[in-house]
């Protein structure tokens, strides 16, 4: 069974560097030649390995994270307004924009819906929150409005990384070794992010589709 633990993964890019660097050592030496076609195959998987390397289930928790952090804005941005947190028209556009993103990348458009589902709800856990405590508290509460435009160029970009990491981790997601690895990943995302109890909270409502084990 496949099995990508954070020390694997370690030693995987140890090895790989020394690789590289000994390759590198030979080529100076050789004449050079034109690329062939096993080449050109070695380049394309060695972009892919990258590719899986670079997004790894950290890199989703810490997208996710990020994520929630909009959640504060668009809750900035309706508060005191007659937009709902619910917009089912806005989820369904979000939703239909990752699944045609996932087939371009050859993924399952379905279980990246239900990654994206999980996301949405994460988020507007947080907006509800802000509200009651904006609500309770009036001296909390934005004394700006961001714009909501801006912050769903953002939220996008995010969605479009996140696709590309789900992508990536496909493997890695299918395991049993997942969940663990996932939510080690969570546990140092909210370190590092300085998450307070309400966006560990969503982190952890964000998370529960990525794992397909």
């Amino acid at each position: 069974m496949h099995n990508t633990t954070p020390t694997r993964r370690a030693l995987t890019t140890l090895a790989v560097a020394a690789a590289v660097a000994l390759g590198a050592t030979g080529a100076a030496a050789a004449a050079p030649q034109a690329p062939t076609a096993s080449v050109t195959a070695k380049t394309a998987t060695t972009a892919a390995d990258q590719a899986a390397d670079t997004y790894t289930l950290h890199t989703i928790a810490d997208l996710a994270a990020q994520r929630l952090a909009t959640a504060d804005l668009v809750a900035a941005a309706k508060f005191g307004t007659s937009s709902p947190i619910d917009d089912p028209a806005r989820e369904q556009q979000v939703l239909d924009t990752v699944a045609a993103q996932a087939e371009q990348l050859g993924v399952d458009p379905d279980a990246v819906r239900k990654v994206f589902r999980d996301q949405i709800e994460a988020n507007k856990l947080v907006q509800r929150a802000l509200f009651q405590r904006w609500t309770d508290h009036p001296d909390q509460a934005p004394t700006s409005r961001p714009d909501l435009s801006v912050v769903r160029v953002e939220i996008n970009r995010i969605n479009t990384e996140l696709v590309k990491a789900l992508a990536a981790t496909t493997t890695d997601r299918s395991t049993f070794a997942c969940y663990p690895e996932l939510y080690f990943g969570a546990a140092q995302v909210r370190h590092e992010r300085h998450l307070d109890r309400l966006h560990t909270k969503a982190l952890i409502r964000a998370l529960p589709s990525v794992c397909e084990s």
